[in-house]
């Protein structure tokens, strides 16, 4: 368990980003992230950051994707999104396989043999 004397709850004034939201209202969100200075100006000394989002319907309910988008602007940002979300998929995917062979693993292990 984590002590309350060791969660540092100082703010980054050096690292800080105001956030934009865009959408098609189809299937990409993308996060674009300004960075400012802590008077909350523009802080043109620093390029954006882009954040794709997306979710997948499942039949255990959505599963949401999220990648970093490597682009300068937006019109990167939008032509990157497919590729990223694919890769994300697949990294999610992975890891599922991964968590369902580990649990198969586990359950083969408490089998109790007669005779052994």
């Amino acid at each position: 368990m984590v002590q309350q004397d060791q969660i540092e709850f100082t703010v980054d004034k050096t690292n800080l980003y105001r956030e934009d939201g865009i959408t098609d209202l189809k299937v990409a969100s993308i996060r674009r992230m300004i960075p400012v200075t802590k008077e909350g100006k523009d802080d043109p000394s620093r390029s954006p950051i882009f954040f794709g989002h997306t979710q997948i319907i499942t039949p255990q309910g959505p599963l949401p994707l999220q990648a970093r988008l490597t682009a300068n602007d937006l019109e990167e940002a939008i032509k990157a999104f497919p590729s990223a979300m694919e890769q994300e998929m697949v990294k999610m995917v992975q890891q599922i396989q991964k968590m369902q062979e580990e649990e198969q693993q586990q359950n083969d292990s408490r089998i109790i043999v007669p005779g052994r």
